[in-house]
């Protein structure tokens, strides 16, 4: 069996990839910040690329996007056209293929907006306040219609995803622990925005219990993998500081006009389907990755 990965070098897709060939599972990848010469080297918007990836695959997790909402504010067009065009030639390849593999299309809590019924659910009306998230419902949109055309699609949606010194330094959990790791003065932009902050490898298993059922042809509703447990920015700040073995300042700023302030999801969906739930709280994976920052940072500063 094998499994295209788009967004292999990512932060989920490494994570995933590593998790599948542990489970004898021969994985492909296509990304596009690997070396020319790398294998897995491709853009999601080349079709060839894509074609050549994609042979004698029974299965794709389509990963690859402009993940972050800074990103997809700054250049919107290149966020439209990665997330909603680059979905648009992953589902056309795929219904193009002999083998027509299932999809496992990676969304985001930001096709959520902001709502005022918390914790929210799967049902919850899609209200993106940002290109990223727009681009998702639009990703989603695309996925769910391949289904009425054969096509064997999901949908995962994904929330504040951490837990790895690899990830984008200033991505809110990695800058505060890698900060608690050396010691540096760090901000919080927002410390009363609330989220629901998801550890890689809780997130990395309920990914395989989705391909699981994927694999036996089960049709699939969308799912979001939330903990149901929110966090303040302010908090995590303060888990940060008690973590660390330095005496560290903390400065406070004002939250972005594009972010969402407050989330957290009813992970009984998830629950119910996949038998899933986090099983790492905030505070002891942000202790791990302190941890891993620690003792593995110089290996991330090029990152």
């Amino acid at each position: 069996m094998k499994i295209l990965i788009t967004g292999s070098k990512g932060l989920i897709g490494a994570a995933l990839k590593h998790a599948l060939q542990f489970n004898g599972i021969e994985v492909a990848g296509i990304d596009f910040q690997f070396d020319p010469f790398h294998p897995e080297y491709g853009d999601i918007l080349d079709l060839s690329s894509l074609a050549s990836a994609l042979e004698n695959t029974q299965g794709i997790v389509h990963l690859a996007a402009i993940s972050r909402v800074v990103l997809g504010e700054s250049n919107p067009d290149l966020c439209l056209e990665t997330n909603v065009e680059g979905t648009r030639n992953v589902i056309q390849t795929a219904l193009s293929s002999s083998q027509k593999p299932w999809v496992l299309f990676a969304s985001s809590r930001e096709v959520y907006g902001q709502q005022k019924s918390l914790p929210v659910t799967e049902s919850a009306p899609l209200q993106a306040v940002n290109t990223y998230g727009e681009s998702k419902i639009e990703g989603e949109k695309i996925v769910e219609e391949a289904k009425d055309k054969g096509l064997n699609t999901a949908i995962v949606r994904f929330s504040n995803v951490y837990g790895s010194i690899f990830d984008h330094p200033d991505r809110v959990v990695p800058a505060f622990c890698r900060a608690a790791a050396e010691g540096s003065a760090f901000t919080v932009d927002g410390e009363q925005n609330i989220f629901d902050f998801t550890y890689l490898e809780d997130v990395v298993q309920g990914i395989l219990s989705l391909i699981r059922l994927l694999l036996l042809g089960a049709s699939l509703p969308p799912i979001h993998l939330a903990t149901g447990c929110p966090s303040s920015l302010g908090q995590l700040a303060q888990i940060a500081k008690k973590a660390s073995l330095h005496s560290i300042d903390i400065k406070h700023g004002t939250s972005r006009s594009s972010t969402v302030n407050t989330f957290w999801g009813d992970p009984t969906r998830a629950k119910n389907i996949l038998n899933w739930k986090a099983c790492v709280g905030i505070e002891e994976g942000m202790h791990r990755l302190i941890q891993q920052y620690a003792l593995f940072g110089s290996l991330c500063h090029a990152f």
